[in-house]
Formats: structure tokens, C-alpha cells, sequence
């Protein structure tokens, strides 16, 4: 396994932005749309290869979130896989560590929407799961998403009150 690399989505061959896609498409087994790859660009990527295959990535986007009267601009994880047959032999853990050091070096905060599989891979890395309730912010208004109030976590850089509304800016697709 190589040392994780950390590029920015413009660095990328088409080449590699190709073996990401098509890893994203592997891992998430078809439930990886064209909405969720656009969600994942235009940030920092983090990835893992063994030789000349990629077998694992993640990046963090900027995005804004609402927290007690602040619009806060958060590094936002996207697109966090491993390859099948490379879990649990760190490559997760490689990935988000060198995401949480851009999130620590340039952000208030972090957040994420964890699958109920990763629920506790986040926790166990000092992730915190919001406890207050979720918003976004969409184009007639704000709505709420208590669908996703068990799923986002955060990584405050900054002091902030986990039970408190967070609400989240518009995207098309998945929101949070």
C-alpha cells in the first residue's frame, strides 16, 4: 500500500478521476449516481493505491452549514471507499485521517452523512454525531431532514452545540 496522496479534484489525470469513479461504482454497488460523483469533486481528494491500482479515496468539498445564527464553512466528506477486498487492513483509516487534517487546517468544522454501516467507523474516530435536528436550505425555503438526523456527523474545529438545528446548503440530489 502506498502513503495516502492528497490532491486537489484539478490535479487529477482523467485517468485517475476514471479508476475513482468506477471504485465509487464498485463500493457503493450501482448506488453511486451521477449527482453523488458531482458532489465529490471540486475539493480535496485522498487516495490509496496498492502498485498501480486505486483502492481507496475520499475528498472533502466546501460547503456552508447554519449553526446558531452562523453560516460556517465546513469540509464536507464525500465519496469514501475501499476496495472490497482491502477493508480492514487501514486503508479507511489512512483516507479519513489525511481528510480530517484538511478539515483541521482549514475548516471550523467537518461533517459528513454516514451510512448505517460507517456509523461506528466515524464515531470511533472522534466524529460526533449531531444531535439537534437537520434542515437544508432549499431553493422555496428552509425544510426540514429527519431523515438524516441520525446520520450526520460532525468534527468541530470550533466550540459548538451538538443539539441545536444544523441546516445545510442546497445541492441537487442528496443534500446531506
Amino acid at each position: 500500500m502506498s502513503p495516502v496522496s492528497v490532491l486537489h479534484t484539478w490535479q487529477l489525470p482523467e485517468a485517475t478521476l476514471t479508476a475513482v469513479r468506477e471504485l465509487l461504482d464498485e463500493v457503493f454497488d450501482g448506488d453511486f449516481g451521477d449527482e453523488d460523483w458531482e458532489h465529490s469533486l471540486g475539493g480535496v481528494h485522498a487516495l490509496v493505491r496498492d502498485g498501480d491500482e486505486l483502492i481507496g479515496h475520499g475528498s472533502v468539498v466546501q460547503r456552508r452549514l447554519l449553526h446558531d445564527g452562523r453560516a460556517l464553512r465546513a469540509g464536507y466528506v464525500e465519496g469514501v471507499a475501499v476496495r472490497s477486498d482491502r477493508r480492514r487492513q487501514g486503508v479507511g483509516g489512512a483516507v479519513m485521517a489525511a481528510l480530517e487534517d484538511v478539515v483541521r487546517g482549514a475548516y471550523p468544522l467537518g461533517a459528513l452523512s454516514a451510512s448505517e454501516d460507517a456509523l461506528a467507523f466515524y464515531a470511533a474516530r472522534g466524529w460526533q454525531r449531531w444531535r439537534g435536528r437537520t434542515f437544508a436550505l432549499t431553493p422555496s425555503g428552509v425544510e426540514r431532514t429527519e431523515e438524516e438526523d441520525d446520520g450526520v456527523f460532525v468534527l468541530p474545529v470550533v466550540p459548538l452545540d451538538l443539539t441545536l438545528d444544523l441546516t445545510c446548503d442546497w445541492r441537487d440530489g442528496d443534500v446531506w
